[in-house]
């Protein structure tokens, strides 16, 4: 059990007979004779949808452990992302959904933690910057503002905010929960 003032980013939780990832918690402190909360942002872990939730802070949770394993990506279809455990050969379909809008970043070939409840894949960790080469974008441009920028396409299609220097070709590090350019990538990328 877990004192819902105790919620972070990342645990699962059985609440009202549904299983959650918590995704973003922050504890606010009552004040006077207010009570505190602990504002939450979930992840159905079986229907794949997200709810805002504020909890007591005394609330006691049930904490459920997620198991979490090494895949290699293979191919994705309009509906299903293949995953292939790489000890066993054995493949696992992950429905698009549960995968997200970043399944779009999945190139074959790739390694990923799973994370299964019961043997069944509830979420792709992906990782926090992701290197990816631009496609398409404007001709570089040198002038001394900072702050300015332009769009960019990705070779997958995905269209991010790039600095005004940057040019067709370049690998750049993407932080991939804001999709934004954080810098260039220092080696080359193939």
């Amino acid at each position: 059990m877990v004192l819902a003032s105790q919620l972070r980013a990342g645990m699962a939780i059985q609440f009202e007979g549904n299983t959650y990832k918590v995704l973003a918690a922050e504890y606010h402190p009552g004040q006077g004779k207010m009570p505190g909360a602990t504002h939450s942002r979930l992840r159905n872990l079986g229907t794949g949808t997200f709810w805002e939730h504020s909890f007591r802070p005394e609330l006691k949770l049930e904490e459920v452990s997620l198991e979490k394993r090494s895949f290699e990506f293979l191919y994705a279809d309009d509906f299903q992302c293949c995953f292939m455990d790489p000890e066993s050969f054995e493949q696992t379909e992950v429905p698009i959904a549960v995968v997200g809008a970043q399944a779009k970043f999945l190139e074959a070939g790739m390694r990923l933690p799973l994370e299964l409840l019961e043997g069944r894949p509830v979420s792709v960790v992906f990782p926090d910057v992701l290197e990816v080469k631009i496609a398409d974008t404007a001709p570089p441009s040198h002038q001394q503002q900072t702050s300015a920028f332009k769009t960019a396409r990705l070779e997958n299609g995905v269209e991010v905010m790039v600095p005004l220097f940057v040019k067709n070709g370049d690998v750049i590090r993407l932080d991939l929960q804001n999709m934004r350019y954080m810098d260039r990538a220092k080696g080359k990328h193939s």
